[in-house]
C-alpha cells in the first residue's frame, strides 16, 4: 500500500482577485495563463506525478462539486469532501485527516493549497518526497517556508531557531503580514521564510496536535468513528461541520505546537494572492505593461496590468501602476497600490447591488 497521501483545498472564493474571480468561479479553477489549466488542475497534476491518483484528496464547498468533477474528472466521488459551510482550514484539515485516518492509520499526508503557483516543479517534488520521508520517521508538524527576496507585506513569515533535526529548521515564531518596517527587519536578519502554507505530517500527529489545541474540533471529529467513508459519513458531516469554530490551521495548531520544523525551500513560488503577484510574475512589454487574455495599446502608459475577456482590444493611454479588469458585467479600474481596496468594493458592491455583481 502507498502510504502517502495529498490534501487539495479548494474552498476560497478569492476576493482579491475580482472581478474576474467570482463566488460562482473562483480563482483556483481559472486559468491565468492561457496553458489550458487551471490552476486547481495544475496543483493537482504537480502532486500527482508523486503521489497516486486514488490518495488525492480535494476539499471544497458544496457549490463547487460541479467544477471540480468536470476540471478533476479522474476523481471518485469519495475523494471530493464537500463543506456544507465555510469554517476555515483547521476544520477542512480536520475533516479530510479523519476520513483518510479511517482508511490507512499509517498515513504521511501533504495538504497544499490549490491556488499556488510554483515555477522549478521539480525542485518542489524533490522537496515534498524528502518532506514525506522526515515526517514518516519522526512525530513532527512540517511546513514549506520560502526563503524571501524582498520585504513582502502580503505574506505570513516563520522564524527560525537555531534547534535543527535532519536539515530541518525547528520553528521559533509565527508572524502574520508584518508592515513594511518589519518586513525589511525580517528580510535583513535571515532568520525568516515566507510562510506557503503547505503542510506534511503523519496523519497520527496531526491527530495528535489537534486533540491537544483544538479539542473542541477533535472532539467533534472523533464522534465520527466508524462512518467515514460510508454512505452516513455525508448526514455526520451536515451536522458537525457547521458547529466547529471558525478557525485557521496555523492560528489554531501551528502557532500552538512546540513540534514544527520548517523546510527552507527555493522553487519559484507565489500564492498568487493579489493582481500584484500576478503582475510580478507576468511577461512585460517595453513599457512594463502586462496584458491577460486580451490585445492591449498602451499610450504615455507604463507599469499596468490589463486583463479583459474573449480577446478584446483595450486602448490606455496616460495610466500608470493601474489595473484594468473586465469579466462579463463588471470592469475595475484600480491603483495597484491600492488594490488592497478590491474587497472593500467587492463588499460595497453586494450591499449595493446584491449578488449581481458578486
Amino acid at each position: 500500500m502507498n502510504n502517502n497521501y495529498c490534501i487539495i483545498m479548494s474552498g476560497g472564493i478569492g476576493s482579491r482577485f475580482w472581478p474576474i474571480s467570482r463566488t460562482n468561479r473562483p480563482k483556483q479553477f481559472l486559468d491565468f495563463f492561457g496553458t489550458g489549466k487551471s490552476l486547481l488542475q495544475m496543483t493537482f497534476d504537480r502532486f500527482n506525478k508523486i503521489i497516486p491518483t486514488e490518495n488525492i484528496y480535494v476539499v471544497t464547498n458544496e457549490m463547487y462539486e460541479d467544477i471540480i468533477k468536470e476540471q478533476l474528472p479522474q476523481l471518485k466521488p469519495n475523494q471530493i469532501l464537500l463543506e456544507p459551510q465555510k469554517r476555515n482550514t483547521a476544520p477542512c484539515i480536520a475533516w479530510a485527516t479523519y476520513h483518510i485516518q479511517e482508511m490507512n492509520p499509517d498515513a504521511n499526508i501533504v495538504v497544499s493549497p490549490s491556488d499556488h503557483l510554483i515555477i522549478n516543479e521539480e525542485d518542489f517534488r524533490a522537496t515534498i518526497q524528502n518532506g514525506l520521508e522526515f515526517t514518516r520517521n519522526h512525530p513532527v508538524l512540517l511546513t514549506l517556508g520560502i526563503k524571501p527576496n524582498r520585504p513582502e507585506t502580503g505574506y505570513g513569515y516563520i522564524q527560525m531557531d537555531d534547534e535543527s533535526r535532519d536539515d530541518y529548521r525547528k520553528v521559533k515564531t509565527f508572524t502574520e503580514k508584518p508592515n513594511q518596517e518589519l518586513a525589511q527587519v525580517f528580510l535583513q536578519s535571515g532568520e525568516f521564510l515566507w510562510n506557503s502554507g503547505v503542510f506534511i505530517w503523519h496523519v497520527n500527529s496531526i491527530m495528535d496536535a489537534l486533540r491537544e489545541h483544538q479539542p473542541e474540533i477533535a472532539t467533534r471529529f472523533d464522534g465520527g468513528r466508524g462512518l467515514y467513508n460510508t454512505e452516513h459519513e455525508k448526514g455526520f458531516i451536515e451536522n458537525t461541520f457547521p458547529a466547529c469554530p471558525n478557525i485557521s490551521i496555523d492560528f489554531g495548531v501551528m502557532e500552538k505546537a512546540t513540534n514544527v520544523f520548517v523546510a527552507e525551500s527555493n522553487f519559484g513560488w507565489s500564492d498568487l494572492g493579489t493582481w500584484g503577484s500576478l503582475y510580478e510574475l507576468s511577461e512585460k512589454d517595453e513599457d512594463n505593461n502586462v496584458s491577460l487574455k486580451c490585445k492591449t495599446m498602451a499610450y504615455e502608459s507604463k507599469n499596468n496590468i490589463v486583463s479583459l475577456s474573449n480577446d478584446h482590444l483595450v486602448v490606455i493611454q496616460g495610466l500608470e501602476d493601474y489595473i484594468v479588469a473586465e469579466d462579463n458585467n463588471v470592469l475595475m479600474i484600480c491603483k495597484k497600490d491600492d488594490e488592497q481596496r478590491i474587497r472593500q468594493f467587492v463588499t460595497d458592491a453586494k450591499i449595493k447591488y446584491g449578488d449581481t455583481f458578486i
